[in-house]
């Protein structure tokens, strides 16, 4: 065995903590930028919808209720995201 590749294993093990730290911190930052997605698609939905209600005003009652339930659901994954990040945040700390 080689003296100085068990010294930089001892290394590498006395640090994991600190790497498993990094990979918290990095994971916390990757679920709140996941954050953004729904938002982009609850407003790319909402503009569609009203482009639907402006060239057909008789679906109007069924697009509003249909692009609602699709804000709903995508909000819940929005949510989502952000709580993964808070517990991960929390984790690290």
């Amino acid at each position: 065995m080689d003296p100085v590749l068990v010294a930089q294993a001892g290394d590498i093990a006395a640090n994991s903590g600190e790497l498993a730290k990094l990979g918290l911190a990095i994971g916390s930052g990757l679920a709140v930028t996941a954050v953004g997605g729904p938002a982009i698609g609850v407003g790319l939905a909402a503009s569609k919808a009203l482009e639907g209600m402006a060239r057909q005003p008789e679906a109007a009652g069924k697009l509003l209720t249909n692009t609602l339930i699709f804000a709903a659901l995508a909000e819940a994954l929005g949510l989502f995201a952000f709580l993964i990040a808070i517990l991960l945040y929390l984790k690290l700390a």
